[in-house]
C-alpha cells in the first residue's frame, strides 16, 4: 500500500521517470524538473523510504537511482489502464 502511495503523487512520478535513463544527483533532478530543491529532496526521502529509490552518497554529492526496474511495469500498466479508460470515456462523448 505504501509503494502505491508513493506513486500516486504526479511529482514523484516525475521523478522515477527522471531517473528512467539513469542515477542523478538531486541538482540534477532540480533542473530537470524545474522544482525547488526542498520539494525534489522531501519527494526523493519520500521515494527512498517507500523502497522505490536508493541513494549513494559521494563526497558533497547525494545521488538516487531506481532501487527495483519493476517500478516502470507498474507505471506502464497503469497508464494503460488509464488510457483505456479514457478512450472509453471520449467514444462516450461521441
Amino acid at each position: 500500500a505504501e509503494r502505491f502511495k508513493a506513486l500516486g503523487e504526479p511529482t514523484r512520478l516525475k521523478l522515477i521517470m527522471a531517473l528512467r535513463s539513469g542515477e542523478k544527483n538531486v541538482g540534477q533532478i532540480v533542473e530537470e524538473l524545474s522544482a525547488t530543491q526542498a520539494n525534489v529532496s522531501r519527494h526523493l526521502l519520500y521515494l527512498t523510504d517507500a523502497g522505490i529509490l536508493k541513494r549513494r552518497k559521494d563526497g558533497l554529492h547525494v545521488y538516487y537511482s531506481i532501487s527495483d526496474p519493476r517500478v516502470f511495469d507498474l507505471c506502464a500498466v497503469v497508464c494503460g489502464s488509464l488510457e483505456q479508460h479514457f478512450d472509453k470515456q471520449a467514444q462516450a462523448f461521441k
